[in-house]
């Protein structure tokens, strides 16, 4: 039973949020985010910590990057290109985020999506981001205007009340336990009113 336990306990490590930063700039994802979490260790009855020492250990989750490990912004908060968007509206976003794998597709289930505006500042953290690069964190300010969700089961997402503009879809998913995840981003552009669907797959 306690091998039922380790399982259940690893998978439930690997759904914790990876979001909120990667795409920084918008404050989009960081795939570290929230993954400090202790190991939890279960020895059967009968048995006795030596026993359970030369078992084969649960792979270990990839180490998240210091701030000193993390890139540096050029390009600082444009307060007046963010003062002239809107927080809000009418509009809305929707879809479904997956990463081709060798194992086959795999879904993001119970994972974060951020929607955040496309300026100067945040394109500069998405390049950063799609280039591997973990990006130092945003400015503050920039968190009024990224909107985020989770997805489902199956990783399909809906985000509504969004203002019309150009945004930065994003989201991570994990290929395999232990390795590192895996940024997703999409650009897109909805009007007032509108719903756009994204298919935010890599």
């Amino acid at each position: 039973m306690s091998r039922d336990v380790d399982t259940k306990t690893w998978r439930g490590v690997l759904r914790v949020s990876i979001v909120c930063l990667i795409l920084t700039g918008c404050q989009a994802i960081d795939p570290w985010q929230d993954r400090s979490t202790r190991r939890v260790e279960v020895i059967e009855a009968g048995e006795d910590a030596k026993d359970a020492e030369r078992k084969e250990p649960e792979p270990e989750a990839a180490p998240r990057p210091s701030e000193q490990q993390r890139a540096k912004r050029q390009v600082a908060f444009p307060e007046e290109e963010y003062a002239a968007l809107e927080k809000s509206g009418n509009a809305s976003i929707a879809g479904r985020i997956s990463l081709n794998t060798a194992s086959g597709v795999k879904y993001g289930a119970d994972t974060t999506i951020s929607v955040a505006p496309v300026t100067t500042y945040s394109a500069e953290a998405a390049e950063m981001a799609l280039a591997g690069k973990a990006v130092e964190p945003a400015d503050p300010r920039a968190q009024a205007y990224t909107h985020r969700t989770r997805t489902d089961s199956r990783g399909y997402f809906e985000l509504n009340g969004l203002p019309a503009g150009d945004f930065y879809v994003s989201g991570s998913i994990q290929p395999s336990p232990g390795a590192r995840p895996r940024i997703i981003i999409n650009q897109v552009s909805v009007g007032h009113g509108q719903t756009v669907r994204v298919d935010l797959t890599r």
